[in-house]
């Protein structure tokens, strides 16, 4: 099932829509690359969470399961 990329519909770069090349790919160029990969930083693109609960408080934690390490003294 292995089928030469030539004969299948070419793969276009997501940014400018021109022929992706193989060393950019699925992009056309480095230029292309590097402005998909700003849109993820400047948060242009994001990936949906769940809305945190009541219960993912980490403030909530019990005493042994503190980032520090320590147990609260009364």
């Amino acid at each position: 099932m292995s089928a030469s990329r030539s004969a299948s519909k070419p793969l276009r770069c997501p940014i400018c829509g021109k022929e992706a090349v193989d060393a950019y790919r699925p992009f056309c160029s480095k230029r292309c690359a590097d402005i998909d990969l700003a849109k993820w930083f400047s948060g242009s693109y994001a990936i949906g969470g769940r809305e945190e609960d009541e219960g993912d408080d980490p403030a909530a934690k019990e005493p042994s399961q503190r980032p520090n390490g320590e147990d609260e003294e009364d």
